[in-house]
């Protein structure tokens, strides 16, 4: 199966086509702003013949970046007429090691802590983490503080691999939802606080 995959939810655009988990064609923009700008030119690079599907980040993560990769994704899959599969970061982020948590840079100074299958996204300081129940790896940009914490405190919990999101690890979950093995989500920005506005 063909999927266009998009997210904008962390520190870096994302467009890629893949057959499956593997990315035939995929662009990328690393910064944490401009994403409603940057993500339309790396999906027209990677747009090449039909698609069977999307998959979406939803979040948690940046207000901005996630509104403007779902708007994009539901465009593409209203004009297509194909399906257009949300996956929310932590999701992504853990699809790679089974039982792992993702935690992720909230831009106020707390963490965003998604525990899949667990409990729902949540916002905590670095302080109020919860300790895991037995060794757990811990993923994402905001993994390293966490991880740091939950050390100190004798906690049992590993530094996993994956910082911010892949394509493959995007596809592998859209490609579960697809199946039916996962349960189905909202195609809306998946928010745990209200969005900081100035």
């Amino acid at each position: 199966m063909r999927l266009l995959v998009l997210d904008a939810s962390l520190s870096r655009c994302l467009a890629a086509l893949t057959e499956g988990e593997t990315v035939l064609m995929q662009r990328v923009h690393d910064g944490a702003h401009g994403q409603a700008a940057a993500l339309p030119p790396l999906v027209e690079a990677v747009l090449h013949g039909p698609v069977d599907a999307i998959a979406v980040g939803i979040g948690p993560g940046s207000f901005t970046g996630l509104r403007c990769a779902i708007a994009l994704a539901e465009g593409l899959g209203i004009a297509r007429a194909i399906p257009v599969i949300p996956v929310s970061t932590g999701e992504a982020l853990v699809a790679m090691r089974e039982g792992a948590w993702a935690v992720t840079e909230n831009r106020r100074g707390e963490l965003f802590l998604e525990r899949p299958g667990l409990a729902p996204p949540c916002v905590v300081a670095e302080v109020d983490l919860p300790r895991p129940a037995q060794l757990t790896w811990i993923m994402g940009d905001g993994a390293p503080r966490a991880v740091a914490r939950m050390l100190a405190r004798g906690w049992p919990a590993g530094l996993g691999e994956a910082r911010r999101i892949e394509a493959p690890a995007l596809a592998r979950i859209a490609l579960r939802r697809l199946a039916g093995t996962l349960q189905p989500r909202a195609l809306e920005p998946l928010y745990v606080e209200p969005p900081a506005t100035t």
